[in-house]
């Protein structure tokens, strides 16, 4: 059995465990129980892999660039990314990727995006399975009507990492201890 590593990062706005397979990250999840992330039973399966906590330079390097993302020096991400999921999951993530920090579409953007404007709902469910948030920013994805919507790490997070996305670090971080 493979191994993806692991280390645990405490962003201001809550822990994200982080993962590297192969040299390539694929966790960056946020904490949603106190005994587990989101993602951390259904990738290790889909690669056949056990997570076990060890620093490789792949993980500082990340931890360097989330450092920098939360304190609004760096606006994107410039990581070896593999995305694990079906084949549908993987074109909506590589969609999300394209989606330019600080701005925001809907799920149908995403849905017209991928080539399958009748998808919408198919396109939320890929979303909500991102097993690399704020780095595959499904944060970005918003209601048609405008509104915040669904997000895996919760709405203040959401809020709260495009808030820090217009450039209002402050406003960024009051919203996520305040909620």
């Amino acid at each position: 059995m493979d191994v993806i590593h692991t280390r645990n990062y405490p962003s201001p706005l809550g822990e994200l465990l982080l993962g590297d397979w192969q040299g390539a990250l694929v966790l960056c999840d946020w904490r949603i129980a106190s005994n587990g992330y989101h993602s951390d039973s259904r990738v290790p399966q889909l690669l056949n892999a056990t997570l076990q906590e060890q620093a490789t330079p792949l993980l500082a390097e990340t931890v360097a660039q989330l450092n920098a993302y939360f304190t609004g020096h760096r606006r994107d991400f410039d990581l070896p990314v593999r995305l694990v999921g079906t084949p549908f999951q993987e074109r909506v993530w590589q969609a999300l990727r394209a989606i330019p920090c600080g701005q925001t579409c809907s799920y149908q953007n995403i849905a017209d995006a991928i080539g399958n404007p009748k998808a919408t709902r198919a396109v939320a469910g890929a979303i909500s399975r991102n097993p690399a948030s704020v780095i595959v920013p499904c944060h970005r994805v918003i209601g048609s009507d405008g509104k915040l919507t669904g997000y895996a790490g919760g709405l203040n997070r959401k809020q709260s990492l495009l808030a820090l996305e217009r450039g209002e670090v402050q406003t960024a971080l009051f919203i996520h201890r305040n909620t």
